[in-house]
């Protein structure tokens, strides 16, 4: 089953996803400019490999849940999220509302 819905943080709408796979959920919650998402995202291979599309996207672990999601601290960032001031330990919805 796949959800997709709205989720408003602070007066910004971002998207959530939500994946049931075999023994997993893949969630993710997104803007514009970036995400986070489960502990399913290779930050290492989005800093290695795909380097040049900058992209923007924290992960957190040990998350089940869409709002688990935005209340966990991120486990790891890429590069393109640091520089804008997202990092490690910060909650999910306080990195969300730097990418808007």
């Amino acid at each position: 089953m796949i959800e997709l819905l709205p989720i408003e943080i602070e007066g910004h709408t971002f998207v959530g996803v939500s994946v049931k796979l075999p023994k997993t959920t893949l969630l993710v919650v997104s803007s514009d400019k970036g995400y986070i998402m489960c502990g399913a995202l290779d930050v290492g291979l989005l800093n290695e490999k795909l380097a040049d599309r900058k992209i923007i996207a924290g992960r957190a672990v040990g998350v089940k849940t869409l709002d688990q999601l935005l209340n966990a601290p991120l486990e790891s960032v890429t590069h393109e999220a640091a520089s804008l001031g997202i990092t490690p330990g910060m909650i999910g919805r306080d990195a969300m509302l730097k990418m808007v």
